[in-house]
C-alpha cells in the first residue's frame, strides 16, 4: 500500500492518496480545485486514480471532487447521511451531460481500491453528513485498519469545531444539536483500537477548530490521552456541549459560499488560469472601473503607496483567508506580484473560488511607473491616546482577544468579518486599526481604505498599546462590573 498526505501550508489542509500498488489503483480523499498534482503524483507512482472521496461538504475551501472527477473518470464516493439538505446536488450535472459514476456511502458501506478496504463510518458533529474512513491494507496481509482518515472529525489535539452550520452558513440554533451529536461520534471514535493512526483533515492554522496541532498525524491511544476534547467526550454531555462551544473563532465569511458552492457544484476549471502579464495602464484602468487590485508586496511597500482601492494581501499563510474574505466571485482580481510567484497566487484565489483573475504587473514595474499612489498613514502608540480622541479605536482580533482585554470604547470585528460587519465603522472620522501584531490590522486597513474609510493604522502590538496609558477593559473588570 501507498500512503501520501498532500498538505497545502495555507489553508492547512491536508488531501490523502492511497494507492495499491499490486493493482495499481489509487484513492484521493478531500481534493482541492487544483488537480493536476494529485494526477502527477499517482503517475509518479505508478498509479491511476479510480477513486475519489470526501469526509464532508467543505466550508473552508472549494473542493476539487468533482473537477478530478472529470479529469480522471473516477468513480466518486460521497456520504448520503444526514437527511436531505446535506446531499451533494451536483452529481448528474457532468460535463456534456450525464452523470458522474458515484456510490453514495451510509455507516459502514464498504469498497475497495484495489487490495486496499475502506470502510466508512459516519462520525457527523461537524457537519451533519460527515464520513470518517478506516483504511485496511488487505493486500498486505492485514485483517484490521491500519489507519483512520477523520477529516475534520478528530485532529491532532482537537476536533471539528460544531457551530459553523450556524455561524458561518446561518443555519439558527444548530451548533448545540451538532455538539451533542459529535459528543456521540466521539464516543465510537475512543472504541477504536488505540494503535490506529488518525489522519486529519487539517492542521494548525485551520479556522475549523480552536487548538489544532502542528503534528501531521496521530493514533487514537495518544489523543485519547492528550487531547482535551476527545477526553472530555468521556465525561458528561452538558459539560462537553458548553467547553466546544466556547472560544470558537469568528468564521470567515466565505465559509458558507463554499459550503454552497460544494454542495451544489463548484465550477470546473480545466485547469490553472493563467493571467497575462498587464501593463501599468491595463492595471490602473481596471483599479479605476472598480476591480480589485491585490497587492501581495510587503506591508511597508504596499503602505507607502500602492494603487488606489487595492487590498494588502502577501502570499503567506493568510493569503487565501484574506482575499476570500474581502474579495466577491463576481469580482475583476488583477495581481501585483512577482512573475515567478503569479502561480503561488492564482491557485489562493482559486481554492476560495475566485478565479476571475484578468492579469497581473510586477512590483517593479508598479514602483517605477510614477503613478499617483495612495499610502496608508501610520500611527504610534505613543500618540494613539492623543489622535484617537479625534475618531474610533478598531480592534480587529477575535472576540475572545478583544473580551480578554481591549481599549474602553473600541469597536471590535474581526479582520475576516469587515466584509458583512463593517456598518458599525463610521466614515465621517478616522479609524485607528489594531490588532494583537499589526498584521491583521494592516490587512484591515487596505480593505477599509478601499471602502473609503479614514483608515490610520496603529503602528504597535497588543501589549504596547495594553501598557501605553490608554484606558483598557479586562475580562476581570467586566466580571466583577457583572457582580
Amino acid at each position: 500500500m501507498l500512503f501520501r498526505q498532500i498538505y497545502d501550508s495555507t489553508l492547512a489542509q491536508a488531501a490523502y492518496l492511497i494507492g495499491c500498488q499490486r493493482t495499481g489503483e489509487a484513492l484521493v480523499i478531500d481534493p482541492e480545485r487544483d488537480v493536476e498534482r494529485y494526477v502527477e503524483i499517482a503517475r509518479a507512482e505508478g498509479l491511476r486514480i479510480t477513486a475519489i472521496a470526501e469526509t464532508h461538504i467543505h466550508a473552508d475551501f472549494l473542493s476539487g471532487a468533482r473537477e478530478l472527477a472529470e479529469r480522471t473518470g473516477a468513480t466518486l464516493y460521497l456520504s448520503a447521511e444526514g437527511g436531505p439538505d446535506w446531499q451533494y446536488t451536483w452529481l448528474d450535472k457532468r460535463a456534456g451531460g450525464g452523470s458522474y459514476a458515484n456510490v453514495p456511502l451510509h455507516d459502514r458501506t464498504e469498497f475497495s481500491v484495489g487490495n486496499i478496504r475502506i470502510t466508512a463510518l459516519h462520525t457527523p458533529g461537524h457537519t451533519p453528513e460527515h464520513m470518517s474512513y478506516l483504511v485496511t491494507d488487505i493486500g498486505g496481509g492485514a485483517a484490521e485498519p491500519m489507519g483512520i482518515a477523520t477529516g475534520d472529525f478528530v485532529f491532532v489535539g482537537d476536533v471539528g469545531r460544531p457551530d459553523l452550520l450556524e455561524s458561518a452558513a446561518g443555519v439558527a440554533g444548530a451548533k448545540e444539536p451538532s455538539a451533542r451529536a459529535l459528543y456521540q461520534s466521539l464516543k465510537r471514535f475512543v472504541e477504536l483500537p488505540e494503535y490506529l493512526q488518525v489522519w486529519p483533515g487539517h492542521g494548525a492554522g485551520s479556522a475549523c477548530g480552536k487548538a489544532l496541532g502542528a503534528i501531521p498525524q496521530s493514533t487514537v491511544g495518544y489523543e485519547k490521552r492528550f487531547n482535551v476534547a476527545v477526553s472530555q467526550s468521556t465525561g458528561e454531555e452538558g459539560g462537553f456541549v458548553a467547553s466546544i462551544l466556547e472560544g470558537q473563532p469568528e468564521p470567515p465569511p466565505y465559509f458558507a459560499r463554499m459550503k454552497r458552492e460544494n454542495k451544489t457544484g463548484p465550477a470546473l476549471l480545466g485547469g490553472i488560469p493563467t493571467p497575462a502579464h498587464a501593463t501599468i495602464a491595463e492595471i490602473a484602468a481596471a483599479a479605476s472601473r472598480g476591480a480589485v487590485v491585490v497587492d501581495t508586496r510587503k506591508w511597508k511597500s504596499f503602505a507607502t503607496g500602492h494603487v488606489a482601492g487595492a487590498l494588502h494581501a502577501p502570499l503567506n499563510k493568510a493569503y487565501p483567508t484574506v482575499v476570500g474574505s474581502y474579495i466577491e466571485p463576481e469580482q475583476e482580481v488583477w495581481l501585483v506580484c512577482d512573475d515567478a510567484q503569479v502561480r503561488d497566487a492564482v491557485l489562493g484565489l482559486i481554492r476560495v473560488g475566485l478565479d476571475r483573475i484578468a492579469g497581473y504587473v510586477t512590483p517593479a514595474e508598479l514602483e517605477a511607473a510614477g503613478l499617483s499612489l495612495v499610502s496608508v498613514p501610520r500611527v504610534e502608540v505613543a500618540a494613539l491616546a492623543k489622535e484617537a480622541t479625534s475618531g474610533v479605536v478598531l480592534d480587529v482580533r477575535g472576540l475572545s482577544e478583544f473580551e480578554a482585554g481591549h481599549v474602553d470604547g473600541a469597536i471590535n470585528v474581526a479582520h475576516t468579518r469587515l466584509a458583512v460587519e463593517n456598518g458599525t465603522i463610521p466614515r465621517d472620522r478616522p479609524v485607528f486599526v489594531h490588532c494583537l501584531s499589526g498584521a491583521r490590522s494592516a490587512y484591515a486597513a487596505g480593505y477599509l481604505q478601499r471602502l473609503g474609510v479614514d483608515a490610520r493604522w496603529v503602528d504597535g502590538d497588543w501589549a504596547s498599546i495594553a501598557t501605553s496609558g490608554l484606558p483598557v477593559v479586562t475580562a476581570e473588570a467586566q466580571a466583577e462590573l457583572v457582580h
